[in-house]
């Protein structure tokens, strides 16, 4: 993946004097994100997240879905000592050490093979759509028969911007780095189908965003 830098309101967290980052809007969505997960993740098996940011989500979805065992991953070594530091506060016993891992990259889904979850959560629209797509080809690789992909995020809906506030961020987004923004869902759809993905369902989500569950 190009390395790339976003514009200050797509990504904010403070840190604390013990390695930990805090992201207010990762604790917004974290419940619509439990209560989603609940209705459509297996119950059981290897679970695998993909860009998991500060750790405040997998600690959520391990506690909620604790038949899973979590594997979180991140690129960037400070998000990665986060993601341990929320953990080691807590008593779960079914989140691994976070792992380095660009999803962009084709290969790694042989790498990681047999998840019967994967999640990714505010992304797509950070990278391009060439990293996009190769993203979603390499976690249907990495998923098990029956497996089950889950992206979360904000949308284009065929391919308009349906309110102030996403046509502003997708702006902000396009200016920083034009390689990015709003991914149209119906292309999204198209290429986890492309990917040999089933779609499942797509679900509207709190603040605008979407869910798209696809199976393999």
């Amino acid at each position: 993946m190009v390395v790339r830098s976003v514009p200050g309101s797509a990504s904010v967290a403070t840190p604390d004097d013990r390695g930990k980052l805090f992201a207010p809007s990762a604790a917004r969505n974290l419940q619509p994100l439990c209560d989603l997960l609940t209705e459509v993740a297996a119950k059981q098996g290897r679970a695998l997240e993909i860009a998991s940011g500060t750790g405040q989500h997998v600690v959520g979805y391990a506690a909620c879905l604790p038949g899973l065992n979590w594997q979180p991953t991140e690129v960037e070594a400070a998000r990665r000592a986060s993601i341990n530091a929320h953990v080691a506060e807590t008593t779960l016993t079914n989140v691994l050490p976070a792992l380095e891992l660009d999803a962009t990259v084709p290969g790694w889904g042989a790498d990681m093979a047999d998840q019967n979850l994967i999640m990714l959560s505010n992304l797509l629209h950070l990278i391009s759509e060439i990293e996009a797509r190769i993203l979603i080809s390499e976690a249907a690789k990495a998923l098990a028969a029956g497996g089950r992909l889950v992206i979360y995020g904000p949308f284009l809906r065929s391919d308009e911007l349906t309110n102030d506030n996403d046509a502003a961020f997708h702006a902000s987004l396009i200016a920083h780095d034009p390689a990015t923004g709003y991914k149209d869902d119906f292309d999204t759809m198209d290429w986890l189908q492309e990917a040999g993905l089933e779609m499942v369902d797509m679900i509207e989500m709190p603040a605008n965003n979407l869910a798209l569950i696809a199976q393999k």
